[in-house]
């Protein structure tokens, strides 16, 4: 288990650039460098976490520790990977409460232009990747449309749901069954049994308990169960959760999503900085809640469904359904783009021209993420002055 999470903390120290940048360090590192998994392994995992809920590099993170030493060695993996960037952005959210009003609006202003850059980045690599007829553009538009029109979880469940009907209803090419079956079934599950009985108790106990740490647990099992196409979707549903409900600042919220991308590891672990941001009293329980509950569900459903992975892969009906999802995802993505995040970031012409040169010095490839929002919250602050 020791080597499996020294490994994992490793990446979890180098692994900049996003869900995408971490995949091919995966490759390298589990393929060619250490051969855990053959490449027509890895590539079964890679489509499979693709498909599922929640972050795909951090479940594919957990297959492969699960895959190589079981529950511990999954536990491992995803320590190892998530504690670097948990703890950065728990300090830094647990450092806003110190921040005066202007300080914080100062680096805000930075960040939401390398939030706006780089989710807009993202969006086009998920088009070109995911669009292959113009067909495909439909179910994304639609989605766009009900995530715009109607704010809130219910729309971001209406634009799935679009997703989802669509695909059931398009042919779609034979599905290419997994290489190897990941482990035996057995009463796997049970975990996802567990998934869905947290999702309906965590909102009664929240109620009944009427405890921070009880809400916090519950509000964000409910975002790592419910996003679909990876950390920067997670966005709306975090938006809708705490900034729609009037618990946080759109400013604070906007600076804690552009430091979750200078720092290596998943993007979910924004968790951490939003836990402490929202409870400065306790801090630290409150990030390591917010962390443990975003991630909980990714952990369910590998554990549930890795087992039985060769069966789904099969179905034609599950892949025709899941590729339906991660085309409207795409549509979900470019709402969120616009409403919160460009209309935070775009309040004048500088702010245009800033986030404009980022996203082409993203997309051209020719500044690392780091780079840029490292550049552009000093540049933010500047024009604070």
């Amino acid at each position: 288990m020791l080597r499996i999470f020294m490994t994992f903390l490793g990446l979890g120290l180098t692994a900049f650039g996003g869900p995408v940048a971490h995949i091919g360090y995966f490759e390298t590192a589990f393929v060619r460098r250490r051969a855990w998994l053959t490449p027509r392994a890895f590539a079964d995992l890679v489509a499979l976490c693709h498909v599922l809920p929640g972050p795909a590099s951090s479940q594919l993170g957990l297959a492969i520790g699960y895959l190589r030493g079981g529950l511990p060695g999954a536990f491992a993996a995803w320590l190892g990977f998530t504690l670097p960037s948990a703890l950065l952005l728990g300090g830094l959210g647990a450092g806003v409460a110190l921040l005066p009003p202007e300080g914080l609006a100062a680096a805000a202003r930075g960040l939401a232009w390398a939030a706006a850059a780089v989710v807009g980045v993202a969006l086009l690599h998920m088009a070109k990747g995911r669009f292959r007829r113009p067909l495909d553009l439909a179910p994304a538009l639609a989605a766009a449309v009900v995530a715009g029109a109607v704010p809130g979880l219910d729309g971001q469940l209406g634009a799935i749901g679009i997703g989802a009907l669509w695909g059931t209803l398009r042919a779609e090419e034979e599905p290419e069954p997994l290489a190897d079956d990941a482990a035996g079934g057995g009463r796997a599950w049970l975990w996802l049994v567990a998934w869905v009985a947290l999702l309906a108790l965590l909102p009664v106990a929240a109620a009944l308990a009427h405890a921070p740490l009880v809400d916090l647990a519950d509000r964000f099992y409910r975002a790592g169960s419910l996003v679909f196409g990876g950390g920067h979707v997670v966005l709306p549903l975090l938006k809708a959760e705490w900034v729609d409900a009037g618990l946080l600042p759109a400013d604070t919220f906007l600076a804690g999503y552009g430091a979750a991308q200078a720092v290596p590891g998943p993007l979910f672990t924004i968790s951490a900085f939003l836990g402490a941001a929202l409870q400065p009293g306790q801090p630290v329980a409150a990030a390591a809640v917010a962390t443990a509950a975003i991630f909980l569900p990714s952990m369910l459903m590998v554990f549930g469904i890795l087992p039985y992975a060769q069966r789904l892969r099969r179905s034609r009906l599950a892949a025709r359904l899941l590729n339906g999802v991660n085309l409207a995802v795409i549509g979900l993505l470019a709402a969120a783009w616009v409403d919160p995040v460009l209309t935070a970031a775009v309040r004048g012409p500088w702010d245009a021209a800033a986030v404009a040169a980022g996203f082409l010095l993203l997309a051209t490839r020719r500044l690392p993420v780091l780079a840029l929002v490292a550049a552009m919250a000093l540049f933010g602050a500047a024009l604070s002055l």
